[in-house]
């Protein structure tokens, strides 16, 4: 069985919230703060939990006192201190965090930053917003994603957590931020929900449900938004809000093995969008620059073909596939990176096999395995076990062996799991 999780949020989804509902399904306090140091803010901050209630229910409170203002993390829009993109990237690739949490953290403050430099007419790194700055939201983040790897959900296609949400309130009024005054919901929640297309609705509340931390969160792991998946519940995460609200202010982590319906058959058929564009002018070292960027920009493969072009040119096709809600993202790294003047654009239909990855161990470390399927649930057929590409290489490096040792060893671990 997948392991798998959902986000209720009936009063919205903060960074805090959803730090405090990994809290309250166990995951260490000492783990997190172990992990965060390496992000080298160790002095800047603290971290502490807490119960509280909030309308008679108990919930996880987590908050993070920032020691160089001493000031409390009850609303994140009032920070002055902050950090370009670039910066903070560098910060989660030097700190040594488990893969899986790296490539989390690192997706989701490149939405964030996505959709900030899309408000205020910028590119991404050259936003510098105190949101995503903020040495708390950095917490929030990256200590959300370690704790998300830590509980061990199964990871999908994508490489992101089968983790799904239920559609989110829009809140209303205003808030004071730091550009001013601002209706609610603020630019950046709604540029992410536009992104991602992200169901919402009012619950007549008028306060801020949704901050920018979270909904980046939210609309970057998400597998999918809506009514809950077939789920078996394990345990369920209660984390909770700061504010007093007429409803409980708690966001509900549910986790637990995902139960296929009976009439789920394979392979599924999805919208995929493809771009295409040819080049005959740009140095074949920008070539593997641009293919890390339309990753980064969620793209979901990346692919070149040699060509011959006009007046006898060399030149590439250059072939990016992406979901649809990623073109935009995916079309702007291609324009703002190479040389071309036009991208082609299509929609298409995939035929996917289920797959999901399931985490194994090997004496070297834990390694994601991507296991394909066909058929029901109940007369399932196993048609591919591939060893995750950038786990084997993560640990062939760390002990000086050969990738295919660590790859070979996992193969044999999962087989070794899976032979009943």
């Amino acid at each position: 069985m997948n392991k798998i999780a959902y986000l209720q949020c009936p009063t919205g989804i903060s960074g805090d919230m959803c730090l405090g509902a990994v809290f309250s399904l166990g995951v260490p306090v000492e783990y997190l703060v172990d992990k965060l140091n390496g992000l080298g803010i160790e002095l800047e901050y603290k971290l502490s939990t807490e119960l509280v209630h909030r309308n008679g229910q108990q919930a996880t409170k987590a908050t993070v006192d920032l020691t160089h203002n001493h000031h409390h993390h009850h609303h994140e829009h009032s920070h002055h201190h902050g950090r370009h993109l670039p910066e903070i990237e560098q910060m989660i690739l030097k700190a040594n965090l488990p893969s899986r949490a790296e490539a989390w953290s690192l997706a989701v403050f490149r939405q964030l930053a996505v959709a900030e430099g899309a408000v205020h007419g910028i590119a991404p790194e050259k936003v510098h917003f105190h949101e995503v700055g903020a040495v708390d939201a950095i917490v929030d983040i990256v200590g959300t994603c370690l704790g998300l790897d830590w509980l061990g959900l199964d990871s999908d296609d994508r490489g992101m957590p089968l983790l799904y949400c239920s559609a989110l309130p829009t809140g209303g009024g205003t808030v004071r931020a730091a550009h001013g005054q601002m209706a609610v919901p603020v630019p950046a929640v709604l540029k992410l929900w536009e992104m991602r297309g992200c169901p919402v609705y009012s619950n007549g509340i008028d306060k801020e449900l949704v901050t920018p931390t979270g909904a980046a969160i939210a609309t970057t792991l998400a597998t999918d938004f809506g009514a809950p998946p077939p789920i078996t519940i394990k345990q369920v995460g209660l984390g909770s809000g700061s504010l007093n609200l007429p409803i409980p202010n708690i966001l509900q982590l549910w986790v637990g093995e995902a139960t296929l319906k009976s009439s789920d058959t394979s392979p599924q058929l999805e919208t995929i969008s493809v771009l295409e564009t040819q080049i005959d002018d740009l140095s074949p070292q920008a070539i593997g620059y641009v293919f890390e960027e339309l990753f980064a920009a969620g793209a979901v493969d990346v692919f070149t073909q040699s060509i011959g072009m006009k007046k006898s040119r060399p030149g590439i096709l250059l072939t990016v596939i992406c979901h649809p809600e990623k073109l935009p993202n995916c079309e702007a790294v291609l324009f703002n990176q190479t040389t071309t003047l036009g991208i082609r654009r299509s929609t298409q239909q995939r035929a996917i096999l289920h797959r999901y990855i399931q985490q194994v161990e090997t004496k070297y470390g834990v390694v994601g395995v991507k296991v394909a399927w066909t058929g029901r649930d109940t007369q399932k057929v196993i048609t591919n076990v591939q060893p995750e590409y950038e786990d084997c290489a993560q640990l062939a490096r760390q002990h000086h062996i050969p990738w295919r040792e660590i790859q070979r060893l996992a193969l044999q671990s999962w087989y070794a799991q899976n032979q009943n």
